[in-house]
């Protein structure tokens, strides 16, 4: 075993690339090449790693943001991507790596956070992180008779031209919500789409809007709303619901409408935040699922 040496954002670096993907594949079971091929890695994905001769044996990654608080935007950034190689463990490279984030980009955010799987929730809290309750929104529905047919298509992530749409309306998209939002997160929506969410992504054509959403029973998991415009929210519910539909369960801070009913569960997705100064983390909201690194 050679000495290990650290190093960060090495995007074009084939060797060390392809290592860092592997390694997240063994980990986490999430694989990072189709996502890098189609030009999704931008500025703001930058991994700070310990490498082994040219093996990434250890790795924390931030995510470059902003945050959208009541309408006005806040820095932020984001880290995920946190792993070790089972081989190197018991080291503290994890510990040694946080440090590095916190003092490469200290005084230079409003909210430095992340979400922790049960096994970590002890180790975020010696950084100055601390745990955050949030609430998942959702709304009973009853289905409006249509006098149109809704025009959806479903979009294909192996087709080329529906990829191209799915990255232009991530680049260019209004937030989901003015109350809590997410900005500047193509990168980690893209993941969404190809990896996560790639059978659930519907273009409303008259609306100009992709919708990411399933349909479970009675009820419409709704992911996200991508829009290049303002969206009138229960406009889009109307195009994706239908006859069935009982209950809209929202994955994000939903903007509040005079004719939506929203009711809210306290929901614990593993949240930790670390504000910089006399800023605080907004209660009774939602981080949106398709930001989550």
């Amino acid at each position: 075993m050679q000495e290990l040496h650290s190093v960060k954002g090495y995007r074009d670096n084939d060797t060390l690339r392809t290592s860092f993907f592997e390694l997240a594949a063994s980990t986490f079971g999430i694989h990072f090449e189709e996502w890098y091929q189609q030009g999704c890695w931008g500025k703001g994905y930058v991994p700070f790693s310990y490498v082994d001769g040219d093996q990434v044996v250890a790795n924390v990654s931030v995510n470059l943001l902003e945050l959208i608080i009541h309408g006005e935007k806040h820095k932020a950034i984001q880290v995920g991507t946190v792993m070790t190689h089972p081989d190197y463990r018991k080291q503290g490279l994890s510990a040694r790596l946080m440090n590095k984030v916190l003092e490469e980009y200290e005084n230079k955010y409003d909210y430095m956070y992340l979400f922790a799987n049960e096994s970590v929730l002890d180790f975020y809290p010696k950084f100055g992180f601390k745990p955050v309750e949030e609430h998942l929104f959702s709304m009973d529905y009853t289905a409006k008779k249509r006098s149109v047919p809704a025009n959806i298509r479903k979009l294909d992530v192996t087709n080329a031209e529906d990829v191209r749409l799915i990255s232009t309306f991530a680049s260019e998209r209004r937030p989901v919500s003015q109350h809590f939002a997410t900005a500047q997160t193509k990168g980690i929506l893209m993941f969404y789409c190809l990896n996560v969410f790639s059978h659930d992504i519907y273009y409303l054509e008259k609306e100009h809007v992709i919708v990411v959403y399933q349909k479970e029973g009675n009820t419409i998991n709704l992911f996200d709303v991508i829009s290049l415009n303002e969206i009138h929210m229960t406009d889009i519910l109307d195009q994706i619901t239908d006859e069935d539909t009982q209950r809209i369960t929202f994955h994000f801070t939903p903007d509040a409408a005079e004719n939506m009913m929203l009711k809210s569960t306290l929901t614990n997705e593993g949240l930790f935040v670390k504000p910089h100064g006399e800023n605080l983390y907004p209660v009774h909201v939602k981080h949106p699922i398709t930001s989550i690194a």
